[in-house]
């Protein structure tokens, strides 16, 4: 206790001591060091798996987050595609002078020997038997069958589809017949001195009152010669997307008989999602 006092004393008034200390605190500081050395251990370690175990839970997270990111993005880029569709079908109907109505292709004819499709508009939506029916770029087909909530068409490319139609370069008349095969047409009776050319642009002429004129129905793909024939072998494409378009419009004419009060009222301006 005495000579405790006397360091006490000594380092109160007197540096005589100041050097052991700083010795002694040296050796005192390995002597810390070394015992909190398990401690320092097991802290980085559980650091280290803690860290490694965030860093995989932030990867699986953020990988999750991509994923509906993409999911998004692809739900988008269909959603930019199907306006551009209807921005498209909306200017069709904009140069149109018939009313038309929108519909949504809603299935396919799985027979392979006809080119039929259903659409989701029917007799309540003031549809009928052999209307004309057209997309963005051309004439698709005829309704051939109505339900109460969904109708038939007959496309164009159907073997038993007639189209008058008209050279658009010099007002030539033919008649243009499905084949039963997507993207081809037949043109019927062609004669050898015929004025037609490849690329020659096919609108519907009217008559028959089949079809409304003035659509564009095809173009022509290829003109053979068939040596012993008395016809001229015409094939044409169709310039409708038949195995595309997703919306299509229903024409309405003004001088069709058919064109009742019922689809006047279901046409009128405050149905904004179905009218041009």
């Amino acid at each position: 206790m005495l000579l405790s006092f006397l360091l006490l004393l000594m380092d109160r008034f007197s540096s005589l001591i100041e050097k052991p200390k700083v010795f002694l605190s040296s050796g005192l500081y390995v002597i810390h060091y070394s015992a909190n050395l398990p401690n320092t251990a097991f802290q980085a370690v559980s650091s280290f798996f803690s860290t490694k175990k965030y860093l995989s839970d932030r990867i699986i997270d953020l990988e999750s987050r991509l994923l509906l990111l993409d999911t998004d993005l692809e739900k988008m880029a269909s959603l930019i595609e199907e306006n551009k569709r209807l921005r498209e079908l909306l200017g069709s109907a904009a140069k149109s002078q018939d009313s038309v109505l929108v519909s949504e292709v809603i299935g396919i004819d799985p027979d392979p020997a006809g080119q039929n499709i259903l659409v989701d508009k029917g007799e309540t939506d003031g549809v009928f038997k052999k209307q004309t029916v057209i997309d963005s770029s051309g004439l698709v087909g005829q309704v051939t069958e109505v339900s109460s909530d969904y109708s038939r068409i007959m496309l164009i490319t159907d073997l038993n589809s007639f189209v008058p139609v008209a050279v658009l370069r010099n007002n030539l008349r033919l008649m243009l017949q499905g084949t039963g095969i997507s993207e081809k047409l037949q043109l019927m009776h062609v004669n050898p001195t015929a004025d037609i050319r490849v690329g020659d642009l096919l609108i519907s002429s009217g008559l028959g009152e089949r079809f409304p004129a003035g659509y564009p129905v095809g173009s022509i793909e290829a003109i053979d010669y068939v040596e012993g024939r008395s016809f001229l072998d015409v094939t044409a494409a169709p310039e409708s997307g038949l195995d595309r378009s997703q919306h299509l419009l229903l024409v309405f004419s003004e001088n069709s008989a058919r064109f009742s009060e019922k689809t006047q009222s279901a046409l009128k301006p405050s149905d904004s999602s179905n009218q041009r």
